[in-house]
């Protein structure tokens, strides 16, 4: 785990950052019903740098450009706003055997997917504040392949959880 910014997220918010395994079932409990998944973006892009980094590339790697699928949604739980909005970033080279269905999610949180045998999976978290929130990136080995997921908890999720606490 490390912080990239020099503040404190809210204490509220510490155990969605920090939490181990499937963020889907934990937004699923607090919702009490299935998460509602809209997708902004699904194709292909460029890596840039930073991810590369991220992915744990490194030397002459992080000079070529790589391909990935990337899949860009937002979650909603039991209100009108997002709750959180994700990135998943599956380097081609990481799409082959079982991977390859992680292109064809649609609107499947994709927690279904990755922790539907394992509770948890060996992984590398970032924790950040952009202008935008709080946000986590995790880099995950699943399978022998490597995906780095990305969620920004939304101002209407820190709401909630706000008002769960007064």
């Amino acid at each position: 785990m490390s912080y990239t910014t020099h503040s404190t997220p809210p204490a509220a918010l510490l155990p969605w950052l920090n939490a181990e395994g499937s963020l889907t079932a934990m937004l699923e409990e607090k919702a009490a019903q299935p998460l509602r998944v809209e997708r902004s973006f699904e194709g292909y892009r460029l890596l840039s740098l930073a991810q590369k980094k991220q992915l744990g590339m490194q030397g002459n790697m992080l000079s070529r450009p790589m391909l990935a699928w990337v899949r860009e949604v937002h979650l909603y739980g039991n209100h009108d706003q997002p709750w959180v909005q994700a990135q998943s970033i599956f380097p081609i080279p990481s799409l082959k055997g079982r991977a390859r269905r992680l292109q064809q999610l649609k609107g499947t949180p994709i927690g279904y997917v990755l922790f539907k045998r394992n509770r948890t999976l060996p992984s590398e978290r970032f924790i950040q504040h952009a202008a935008e929130g709080w946000q986590r990136q995790t880099r995950y080995d699943w399978h022998g392949r490597t995906l780095l997921i990305g969620e920004r908890f939304l101002p209407a999720f820190e709401s909630i959880l706000e008002a769960s606490n007064t």
